[in-house]
């Protein structure tokens, strides 16, 4: 073997037996086909269509079609000899205006993708919101009021009764801090409202949604996998002084703990609750709503792509998740900074710490134990270059190298890590920045369509292959 293969097999060999690998993407960036077979707007519809909301202009109307693509996009998770996939469920594909009314030939386009991936020994792995909120319930208040959490249980129920008797693995809310704070405090993201006081209580919503859909899916199937995506970050202070010490504990706060403490604790950090009361009364937190939240968990999946030094000096660039103009996303925290720690950067600006992610993984395991773990989102995007029709993207590929073996660091010392999926499998539609940005292993030429496989795909299909021959040989 090359000195590369001999690295890919010493890395691929470090991961236990049973191990998840797999790629994700979510409804909105890829799957199109917005107007079709009664799906109904959703608030990422209204949003593109606001001029100056997306850098180029753009919006997820075709995306990359997976909508009409299930056979090609199955067959490439195929061949990159991946055993899962990821994906999200348009709620106003299959629920129009957010309510129980159901338009079957959306459940029936999730069922076939389901039973086409069931066929080729694909494990689908099932996120219930990944931001796409029926614009009917936006219009009636969206995440900050309580019916929003409500009618997110009642679509879980409906998901999970006419997909539960196939799929086992279910994630309900992914990164309810970006749709809270990046939704309705900074207005990065749909709706694009700026309220810090109505992004508290979107932030309690989401998590309350969560609860009522983790208690539905298990009432309905005690073996089932349930799970909630949360993005974290290591916050470092940019000093030891207390000015940037309490910046840090405070961003930390809001990140990471307000969300993990409240699934896997039943409250919200006190500190947090305290820094909050500036600007809410939390009068939207009735009796019974954290033992809710406080659902049975079997995983939590974590999302990881960079780290946060910060400041309270203020005079520091905000971190922005869009190139547009926006508000604070840090609600009580607005004189918070983050700064340049030195490290190296991909093409979204984020610096690349692949020590961070063993970091959280490790700092998880401790604070939370009783929990599998699972890296549900890791990648990059760097500008693609494509000869003579091969897309070579070493930086990539050194990207995703060193944060699996990241992972690995993190399986030595004890964490119970299960599974890790590769954001994205393709390139697609990236928010706010359009589609400007490419996070895929695989290459789409957003004219055609067409797919090519990545350098960094082939590696990691590579990697995947090896890591499953050992085990099975085991």
């Amino acid at each position: 073997m090359t000195t590369n293969e001999t690295e890919t097999a010493a890395l691929a060999a470090r991961f236990p037996t049973g191990f998840t690998w797999g790629a994700a993407t979510s409804s909105y960036q890829v799957e199109g086909s917005t107007g079709a077979d009664g799906r109904g707007p959703s608030i990422w519809d209204a949003f593109v269509n606001e001029p100056g909301r997306v850098v180029d202009g753009s919006n997820g109307d075709t995306a990359i079609d997976s909508y009409r693509s299930i056979p090609e996009d199955v067959a490439t998770i195929k061949a990159l000899g991946l055993n899962a996939y990821r994906f999200s469920l348009s709620w106003p594909r299959i629920c129009p205006d957010g309510s129980s009314r159901v338009n079957e030939a959306g459940l029936a386009y999730y069922s076939n993708l389901v039973d086409a991936l069931l066929a080729e020994g694909i494990t689908p792995w099932i996120t219930l919101y990944h931001w796409d909120l029926p614009q009917a319930l936006e219009d009636a208040g969206g995440w900050p009021v309580r019916a929003t959490a409500e009618r997110f249980g009642e679509f879980a129920q409906i998901a999970h009764a006419a997909l539960g008797d196939r799929v086992k693995h279910w994630i309900t809310v992914n990164e309810p801090w970006c749709s809270a704070f990046l939704g309705y405090a900074s207005g990065e993201h749909a709706p694009g409202r700026r309220e810090p006081a109505a992004s508290i209580a979107a932030a309690h919503h989401l998590m309350l949604g969560h609860g009522l859909a983790a208690r539905a899916i298990k009432a309905a199937d005690p073996e089932a996998t349930v799970s909630v995506g949360l993005n974290f970050y290591p916050i470092h202070a940019a000093t030891d002084t207390p000015v940037d010490l309490d910046a840090a504990r405070r961003i930390d706060g809001v990140q990471n703990r307000w969300f993990t403490d409240a699934a896997l604790l039943g409250a919200y950090p006190e500190d947090i609750v305290e820094d909050f009361k500036a600007i809410s009364d939390f009068a939207f937190v009735e009796d019974g709503d954290m033992e809710v939240i406080n659902a049975p968990v079997d995983v939590l999946s974590v999302n990881y792509y960079s780290r946060f030094t910060v400041t309270g000096n203020g005079g520091a660039t905000s971190a922005s998740a869009a190139p547009t103009g926006a508000g604070s996303a840090w609600p009580a925290n607005e004189h918070i900074g983050f700064v340049s720690s030195g490290l190296p950067v991909t093409d979204m600006g984020w610096e690349i710490d692949p020590g961070g992610l063993t970091e959280i993984l490790t700092r998880l395991h401790a604070a939370y134990p009783g929990v599998d773990l699972a890296i549900t989102e890791n990648g990059s995007a760097f500008p693609d270059k494509i000869e003579d029709g091969e897309i070579h993207d070493p930086e990539r590929q050194e990207y995703a190298q060193a944060h699996l073996a990241a992972c690995a660091d993190a399986v030595a010392a004890g964490v119970p890590l299960v599974g890790y999926f590769a954001w994205s499998l393709a390139d697609n539609f990236e928010w706010a920045w359009g589609y400007t940005k490419r996070f895929g292993l695989v290459y789409v030429d957003f004219e055609t369509g067409e797919r090519t496989v990545k350098d960094s795909g082939r590696w990691y299909g590579d990697l995947v292959r090896r890591a499953r021959t050992n085990r099975e040989a085991e």
